[in-house]
């Protein structure tokens, strides 16, 4: 038994020289972990040896289990310590290879600028929620029922004409302002009812300084019991004041519109010189036409399924290319819609 234990110690030793002569050679950590399984492993040379413990005398078994102990231990930790080392050596290079020059500079990055279009728009629905209105919004594309029939438009009406309107079929177009949203509000809403809504809207006409044939419009709708002209004038009278300045004046002209009755355009004091005359307004002290206003037909309350007879309610339309040009002092519609950096950087 003697012979057995020193047998058993002898190739201990051959495992322990062995293995740690092949730990030193190993670079890859493919290689360590071959070499863990070899012989450490389930399976490996140590486990091997240690089968044989029972033909060992039973005082010489903690001697032997002592010796592979500490041969697997030491194993173990060179076997750890050498993957660190490579670990490490592995890390260095790959900062190395990717290692920045904080001293070279940096390119800026452009920050975006919101577009005056979508500035203006949200100025005035925030306006507008302030006085207790809702925004909604439709779609672009629309029905001519929406667009012309449920706003008391005549067949004939010029604006129905093919080379005014964008027509995809007989019965879908591009909607040639937001006056439809006002019609599937009533329809699904009734009544009573506050809305603003704005958008795109699309109308045949030739590119200039100021037409396009796509501009955005913001229209407000009220019906509800006992509205009157009154309550039209006053809200944009507040609505001007708030927007332009306490000083601003607004000026009623009678007009007409298929959609309402009465109806009126509205003017307002000249920006410039504030309504004291200047070159500007030709001394008249008015700047243009801001927007179109009007009581709401009955026809078009009737065709929406609202009682005309109970509610009444006024509409007022304006267009929001023509605000802000006015507001930031711009004299090109196109400059809106070429995407110029120099001209977006500016807001």
């Amino acid at each position: 038994m003697e012979n057995m234990k020193d047998i058993m110690k002898g190739r201990l030793l051959e495992i322990k020289d062995e293995a740690l002569k092949t730990i030193k050679e190993a670079r890859t950590l493919e290689e360590f972990e071959q070499l863990r399984v070899k012989f450490l492993g389930k399976k490996g040379e140590l486990t091997k040896v240690l089968r044989d413990m029972g033909k060992l005398a039973p005082e010489d078994r903690p001697i032997v289990g002592q010796i592979a102990n500490e041969i697997r231990d030491e194993l173990e930790e060179t076997i750890s310590s050498e993957k660190e080392r490579l670990n490490n050596e592995l890390k260095l290079a790959k900062l190395n290879k990717e290692k920045i020059d904080i001293t070279i500079t940096s390119k800026k990055k452009k920050v975006g600028h919101r577009h005056p279009l979508i500035a203006t728009i949200e100025e005035l629905e925030d306006l507008f929620i302030s006085m207790g209105f809702s925004v909604v919004s439709g779609p672009e594309i629309e029905t001519v029922e929406n667009n012309f029939d449920a706003l008391n438009s005549p067949e004939n009406h010029p604006s129905r004409d093919m080379s005014d309107t964008f027509y995809i079929t007989e019965d879908i177009l591009l909607r040639t302002h937001t006056s439809p949203v006002q019609i599937r509000a009533m329809k699904e809403m009734g009544a009573p009812l506050r809305i603003v809504s704005a958008g795109r809207t699309f109308r045949f006409d030739d590119v200039d300084d100021t037409h396009s044939p796509m501009f955005h419009q913001l229209e407000g709708l009220v019906v509800d019991e006992n509205i009157s002209m009154a309550n039209l004038i006053h809200t944009l009278d507040i609505f001007i004041k708030e927007l332009f300045g306490p000083d601003m004046k607004t000026r009623f002209r009678p007009h007409h519109f298929p959609f309402t009755e009465p109806s009126a355009e509205v003017d307002v004091s000249c920006f410039k010189c504030r309504g004291k005359g200047c070159e500007a307004c030709n001394f008249t002290g008015w700047s243009m036409e801001l927007l179109g206003c009007g009581m709401v037909h009955p026809k078009v309350l009737e065709y929406c399924g609202i009682d005309s007879e109970k509610y009444s309610g006024f509409a007022f339309g304006m267009g929001i290319d023509r605000i802000t040009m006015v507001k930031y002092g711009i004299n090109d519609i196109r400059l809106f819609f070429e995407n110029d950096n120099r001209f977006l950087e500016q807001f």
